[in-house]
């Protein structure tokens, strides 16, 4: 009993602030200056307080975030648009820097915080943030409607979470795996975001047959190997995305 408590609080102590004082959270529109397509935004937290900055992008564009800290409990989320606090990117497990192709028009949310324990100490955290939004603006490809019968993993966006083989370098080398959470669609369609290590998040997108990736054209060239997509992008990323990722089972 004593053990189950203890992970209790353990688990307490690394939640986000924003689970646990959302009246605390500032919101602060993100305009960039003419011409101009990144902005650098500087603040300070204390204790509970979390701020919002929401700026708004088109679908197919692509979205960079960086958070400069000196404090180790201090990150950022990544909240898409008619988000109920479900994150698209989660800073506390997944680090300070993401970028990442955006799947519809709307608002999104960098949401800047304390951990909880930090935040329960009364901590001060100052912090310079980089947003940039890049590309054409091309709406990506429809996934269409996923079946009502999967369900979602708890607190994400993703049908399912797990890891895939990968590697980075100039040849392909099992040497690796992967965090991923997929978002599927209609059967055969799903966009798959990987954590490759370093910190950053690939997404694939996965419609009619054919995937492409995020980014500035990246190139990506594709194969198959028994029940698995072979997916090489600009010659340096490899990943093996099994079909039970895509179309679940």
């Amino acid at each position: 009993m004593w053990s189950l408590f203890v992970r209790f609080v353990m688990a307490c102590a690394l939640l986000p602030a924003s689970v646990w004082a959302a009246d605390t959270i500032e919101s602060i529109p993100v305009r960039f200056a003419k011409g101009a397509s990144s902005a650098t935004l500087t603040g300070t937290l204390k204790g509970d307080r979390i701020v919002d900055y929401r700026l708004r992008a088109r679908a197919g564009r692509t979205l960079s975030v960086r958070l400069e800290t000196g404090h180790t409990a201090n990150y950022f989320n990544v909240l898409p648009p008619g988000s109920r606090d479900e994150a698209i990117f989660i800073g506390s497990t997944q680090g300070t820097e993401w970028t990442g192709q955006l799947a519809s028009d709307g608002e999104y949310t960098v949401r800047v915080y304390l951990m909880r324990s930090a935040a329960r100490r009364n901590e001060t955290a100052r912090y310079a943030l980089t947003v940039s939004i890049t590309g054409s603006g091309q709406s990506a490809p429809s996934l269409g409607r996923a079946p009502a019968s999967d369900a979602r993993v708890a607190g994400t966006p993703y049908h399912a979470t797990g890891q895939v083989p990968c590697s980075m370098g100039a040849a392909p080398a099992a040497s690796a795996r992967c965090d991923f959470g997929v978002i599927r669609g209609a059967p055969g369609n799903a966009e798959v975001h990987v954590t490759p290590p370093g910190g950053f998040r690939r997404v694939l997108r996965f419609v009619g047959g054919t995937v492409s990736a995020d980014g500035d054209a990246p190139r990506v060239q594709t194969g198959r190997e028994g029940d698995a997509w072979l997916i090489d992008v600009n010659d340096y990323e490899h990943y093996r995305i099994p079909d039970a990722v895509i179309s679940g089972g």
